[in-house]
């Protein structure tokens, strides 16, 4: 055997031997992952490692090993990345709300342009999909025009508002957060000591005692009006005076609402909202028309990036005036509304009723009239339509659209589908069976809804083929 085949055994023996829980192992970080890891290899073997970039050489210490991959934490950084920056926020490194305030804006956009690719050649089978560069959002930070914050006790006894530590169930108190509309930080961290000094009782999701669960703002980026909902688990009579108070301390805040959500569950909100001072709803201008959004309402987080992206898909369209449009995801019309009046007729199909109610009164708010919205699940309601569409849009949820659903547009076959994702996996699914069975895939456009995240929303353009 030759000193080169046993220099080759002698380094996989010792490769062996430190691939294992615990141990320090250095990597060069070359890609991002979809959850937002930095990517490295060691020998064969893949490492994904949080707040690191790639183009960053570091020791990092083993986590969880199996034999093809493991995941780490960054140990020592040995030589930086040309596109690492310091994050604008002191808790970047621990709270749970962002992934990426260490990499820079420009290389965050690039990076996400690749995941897009990437899922789309991995999953969908596209060999070599046209994917457009990603629509940058005007700011990378103060974008979010709503924030939701789990409360909870400091171990002196201190309310405290923030979001969960990575890969822990540890609150991270904020008094300020650098991605969520600047205009909101004096209510995070001013409501939080007025919870403090009417010593109403934070809740133990361990115990279910307890009465407050979250802290939810929300704001219309052009019109400034405000919303602040408390999440609790059962009502509280005595809050009205301090919601008063707010109204008057805070001059653009127009509601405050209490929403019961009394189920041990995950989920932020429950089922019933009561306004219990000013409005139930804040007024928003998007895309030249004006919403009305409620404190559950489904908006997009984004409101500039989401104007930019319904642009992009009315210059695809090129609509001529003569065409049936359907929505089968129509929440409370965010792209309905602006594209009906370039259209003959608009259908909105939605599965929640309040949803589809603050539909039709925002149709009427901006006297839409060639619009019409139904309630009920899109697998079920879709093959009843007595009309064919010519365009269809899709916005589903992030595990993507029901098999039913694809089905029956394939035998539908409108000329044209919008499929408009926050998931890239599952979009590249679910165009894999549409392009299999009568489309072509045009392009996609990626859109930043999310910056600081690996998120990345997109807008898919199909023709019948």
């Amino acid at each position: 055997m030759s000193l080169t085949e046993l220099s080759n055994i002698d380094a996989q023996n010792q490769s062996k031997n430190l691939w294992q829980q615990g141990n320090l192992v250095e990597v060069v970080i070359d890609d991002l992952s979809d959850t937002g890891d930095g990517v490295g290899r060691f020998g064969d073997r893949v490492v994904f490692v949080p707040d690191t970039v790639p183009g960053d050489r570091a020791l990092v210490r083993l986590t969880y090993t199996k034999p093809q991959f493991a995941r780490a934490k960054l140990y020592q950084l040995l030589a930086s990345s040309p596109h690492r920056i310091r994050p604008s926020c002191i808790v970047a490194d621990k709270c749970g709300g962002c992934q990426w305030q260490h990499i820079n804006y420009e290389y965050q956009l690039e990076a996400k342009r690749n995941l897009v690719i990437q899922a789309l050649q991995r999953i969908g089978g596209f060999s070599n999909p046209l994917v457009n560069s990603v629509l940058a959002a005007p700011s990378a930070l103060s974008y979010r025009n709503k924030a939701t914050y789990p409360l909870g006790i400091s171990a002196t006894g201190q309310v405290q508002a923030g979001y969960y530590q990575k890969n822990t169930h540890q609150l991270i108190n904020l008094n300020q957060c650098p991605v969520q509309d600047s205009r909101l930080n004096p209510l995070l961290r001013e409501v939080k000591q007025d919870i403090q000094n009417q010593k109403w009782q934070i809740y133990d999701e361990k115990h279910h005692k307890g009465q407050i669960r979250h802290l939810a703002l929300r704001i219309g980026r052009c019109t400034g009006e405000m919303l602040l909902t408390l999440v609790v688990k059962d009502w509280i009579p005595e809050i009205t005076d301090q919601a008063q108070e707010w109204l008057k301390r805070y001059p653009r805040l127009v509601g405050v609402a209490l929403n019961r959500n009394s189920d041990r569950t995950n989920a932020i909100f429950g089922q019933e909202t009561r306004c219990i001072a000013g409005k139930a709803y804040l007024i928003e201008e998007f895309a030249g028309l004006q919403f009305q959004v409620r404190p559950e309402t489904f908006f997009q987080v984004n409101t500039e990036v989401a104007e930019a992206l319904l642009q992009e898909i009315s210059q695809q369209l090129n609509l001529q005036g003569h065409e049936i449009l359907l929505d089968a995801y129509c929440g409370i019309g965010t792209l309905t509304l602006p594209l009906a009046p370039q259209v003959r007729q608009a259908i909105g199909l939605e599965l929640q009723p309040t949803s589809v109610q603050q539909a039709q009164h925002n149709a009427n708010l901006n006297h839409i009239k060639n619009v019409s919205f139904q309630v009920g699940a899109v697998e079920k309601l879709l093959p009843q339509l007595e009309i064919t569409p010519d365009i269809v849009f899709l916005d589903p949820p992030r595990k993507g659209c029901d098999r039913t659903v694809i089905e029956t547009l394939l035998q539908v076959q409108p000329s044209q589908i919008v499929y408009v994702s926050c998931k890239v996996a599952t979009l590249a699914r679910d165009l894999k069976l549409l392009c299999q069975k009568g489309y072509d895939l045009v392009r996609v456009q990626p859109a930043d809804f999310f910056p600081q995240t690996s998120h990345v929303e997109c807008a898919a353009f199909l023709v019948s083929s």
